[in-house]
């Protein structure tokens, strides 16, 4: 496994040693002595999967206190994955950063405690599989809009497939003063 260099300090994209022949394909989606290695030490506790059709947004989402660090990727087809920062005292506070994660090249991204998550579907159809460091507790659920204008992140879509509670989430601006202090 090895890490990939990304513009915000905190998630690490990964790309894993893919060993391929005419049969397919063989890789460790998970190797906790490998995520040590470049400093990852959450244990993850709860594998989650989802599918989704072309255009689906699922963003953007985040945990409060304790917060829910994810390792995230693609089992099939291709999406945006986006990140943002929340930790308030970050330089890089409200910003994004965005990654193609697919099922032929099976990067992998680590999102740390403090950050949004989402992603938007870009192939037909997409498996989305992902641990997370921490059970679910719809009490620290959270999100916010995901196309809040000052984020003005550009998703590779024309018509967004997004869910009923997504398009009720607030702006970034309507939240800062409730994020807790990661």
């Amino acid at each position: 496994m090895k890490s990939l260099s990304t513009r915000l300090s905190g998630p690490i994209l990964f790309e894993p040693r893919v060993f391929a022949d005419g049969r397919g394909f063989f890789f460790e989606s998970y190797r906790r002595s490998g995520l040590a290695d470049v400093g990852v030490q959450d244990d993850f506790v709860q594998d989650n999967h989802s599918r989704s059709v072309r255009g689906t947004i699922r963003a953007l989402h985040f945990q409060t206190s304790p917060g829910q660090p994810k390792l995230v990727r693609v089992a099939r087809g291709r999406v945006y994955d986006v990140v943002v920062d929340l930790r308030k005292s970050s330089a890089t506070f409200g910003e994004w950063e965005s990654f193609e994660l697919d099922d032929e090249r099976h990067l992998q991204l680590y999102v740390p405690i403090g950050f949004a998550h989402g992603f938007c579907v870009v192939s037909d159809t997409a498996d989305f599989v992902y641990k997370v460091g921490s059970y679910y507790d719809a009490a620290t659920e959270r999100g916010m809009a995901w196309d809040d204008p000052d984020l003005a992140i550009p998703w590779p879509v024309e018509r967004a497939v997004v869910s009923e509670r997504d398009l009720k989430n607030p702006r970034l601006a309507d939240i800062r003063g409730e994020l807790p202090d990661w």
